[in-house]
């Protein structure tokens, strides 16, 4: 019998090459297909273009910030959850209020993969609605 979870996708954005495909072994090591993108244009691309279920984002990014990047995804698609991953301890109260959840870089993978199962858990299922 397969498995009959869907694969969830995920894009992993970060402007440094050896962390980006770092965490993409490990996030596709669990099961995840991933996309990756070392900049906001190339994200923003592929966040349109793709059916992303959640976006792994880094804040300090040349050209434009995670939370510039952050805003233009929400506005998109605001039910695609996003987790803000950086080195910065105290993110801007304003680019909090635009991700679902921040994980500080440097911490171990089981704490991003949490975050990652709890928001892919929460959801909300896309429905079909009617007009009566």
């Amino acid at each position: 019998m397969g498995d009959a979870v869907e694969r969830k996708t995920l894009l992993c954005v970060d402007d440094e090459a050896t962390g980006l495909s770092v965490r993409k072994m490990i996030l596709e090591s669990q099961g995840y297909r991933v996309f990756t993108a070392e900049n906001g244009p190339d994200a923003l691309t592929l966040f349109v273009r793709e059916t992303i279920d959640l976006v792994i984002l880094d804040y300090a990014m040349p050209g434009q910030h995670g939370g510039i990047l952050a805003g233009k995804m929400k506005a998109l698609n605001s039910s695609v959850p996003i987790v803000m991953l950086s080195a910065y301890v105290d993110l801007p109260g304003e680019v909090l209020a635009l991700v679902d959840e921040s994980v500080t870089k440097g911490e171990p993978p089981g704490v991003l993969l949490a975050a990652i199962a709890t928001l892919l858990l929460k959801k909300p299922a896309v429905h079909a609605t009617s007009v009566v």
